[in-house]
């Protein structure tokens, strides 16, 4: 008889084991040693600088970091709106405050706290939803799968381990909100986790292209080198230039007396931008002091204003 097309559709393609997925990420990175190698120095030096440097470097690095994050993320908060939120908890009447809610977290893990590792629920801030089915697999047991997942590859570098953590994320059943932000802060500590300075390395700084799904295991963790060595080295340019601010500022400002030039400095060395009533609740400087220092700096050129309006005014330092 005449044989008939099969018209079925094909059947349901196999998973590949768990096993074979990690020895793809062991071949990845042994074929990218040298490039590791070259990235793993630049997270040094900037762990180094960081541990060097005052805490505030830390706390400019994790707001730039999340903002940038957030644009990634979909949510689009700027730092101006950013600083507001965490120093303030102030947002506007068109302001999505779970947007603010999310990128705030971002910032609270990029600057301390215990790592992912050691809760992974507690550093998501994360918990079984009330109402979840009850043949619903319960997130304690996904967080664990991927962290059993992230134990079995201790031999490899923590950047790669990050890098494979970051990709298995939705894989491991952790993504079902669609919150990219979370993986990416996850990686970023567990990236930095060797670190003495740094509580995470930057990732999205200069550009989030190390985050772009797609490819082979080796192919990801290029753009994830890639990408890294880049917000590495934007992130070390930003340190070089505040601390040139910072001490331009410290010159020009000795004819001032009292406590709210250098308490200004300090406030302007680790919020990208800050206004009046920033400074007035975090030094705890009177609002006239502060606007009248404010003004000086503008003047001499230390600061500048970045909104161009007459309320709601924010100024950042001329680096």
């Amino acid at each position: 008889m005449e044989e008939e097309p099969d018209y079925l559709p094909p059947g349901p393609r196999a998973e590949p084991r768990e096993a074979e997925v990690l020895d793809d990420w062991r071949k990845a990175e042994a074929g990218h040693a040298a490039r590791l190698a070259r990235v793993a120095g630049r997270v040094g030096a900037l762990d180094d600088r960081l541990k060097r440097g005052p805490e505030g470097w830390r706390h400019r690095l994790a707001l730039i970091e999340a903002a940038d994050l957030s644009w990634f993320a979909g949510d689009r908060i700027g730092p101006d709106r950013l600083a507001l939120w965490i120093s303030m908890r102030l947002s506007g009447a068109h302001d999505d405050t779970a947007a603010l809610a999310r990128v705030g977290w971002a910032v609270r893990r990029l600057t301390g706290g215990p790592g992912p590792v050691v809760d992974l629920a507690a550093f998501l801030d994360r918990r079984d939803p009330e109402n979840m089915a009850d043949e619903a697999e319960p997130f304690a047991d996904r967080a664990g799968g991927w962290l059993d997942l992230i134990a079995q590859v201790a031999d490899l570098h923590p950047i790669t381990r990050a890098c494979m953590g970051y990709h298995l994320w939705s894989l491991a059943g952790l993504g079902q909100q669609g919150d990219r932000m979370e993986a990416a802060v996850t990686a970023a500590r567990i990236a930095a986790s060797e670190g003495k300075g740094a509580v995470f390395s930057p990732l999205a700084m200069g550009g989030a292209g190390g985050l772009r799904a797609g490819g082979s295991p080796a192919d990801r963790l290029a753009r994830w080198l890639d990408g890294m060595e880049t917000a590495c080295l934007t992130a070390v340019r930003h340190l070089d230039d505040i601390e040139a601010w910072s001490a331009r500022a410290k010159t020009e400002m000795i004819p001032l007396s009292g406590r709210t030039p250098p308490a200004l400095c300090a406030v302007l060395t680790e919020w990208p931008l800050v206004s009046a009533p920033m400074a007035e609740t975090m030094t705890g400087i009177s609002r006239a002091a502060v606007q009248r220092n404010l003004a000086w700096m503008e003047t001499h050129g230390l600061i500048r204003e970045v909104t161009g309006q007459g309320r709601y005014r924010m100024w950042r330092p001329t680096i």
